[in-house]
């Protein structure tokens, strides 16, 4: 049995711009087949835009409010929203909200900066 609290877990910066802290990965975990962590960005602040050639996304917003771009389309995001980011598509999500943007993210195969393309 594996369990992990993200408490206990380091932030670190992805290629992307955003803050994360992994939860489940390669790292930390007997794990193969996906990762999950905890995004963060600040009031205001975006990732950059990119895709991933292997990794489908989805992201779970927990707090603050979004706008998510998806290959050419935005669309408002809020907490309790779930976003499919397929293989290949470009997308950036951007906080709009005074307070951070706050999200899961659950990749599958698991995270892996050389996946990140810009």
């Amino acid at each position: 049995m594996t369990i992990q609290n993200l408490n206990n877990q380091t932030p670190f910066t992805t290629r992307d711009g955003s803050t994360i802290r992994s939860i489940l990965d390669r790292t930390n975990a007997p794990v193969q087949l996906q990762s999950l962590a905890e995004a963060t960005l600040p009031p205001g602040g975006s990732t950059e835009r990119h895709y991933h050639k292997l990794s489908e996304e989805l992201y779970f917003l927990l707090e603050g409010t979004g706008l998510m771009e998806i290959d050419g389309t935005s669309r408002p995001v809020t907490p309790g929203d779930a976003i499919l980011i397929p293989p290949g598509a470009w997308h950036q999500i951007t906080a709009t909200s005074p307070d951070p943007l706050r999200f899961l993210c659950c990749c599958a195969p698991p995270y892996d900066h050389s996946d990140t393309y810009f």
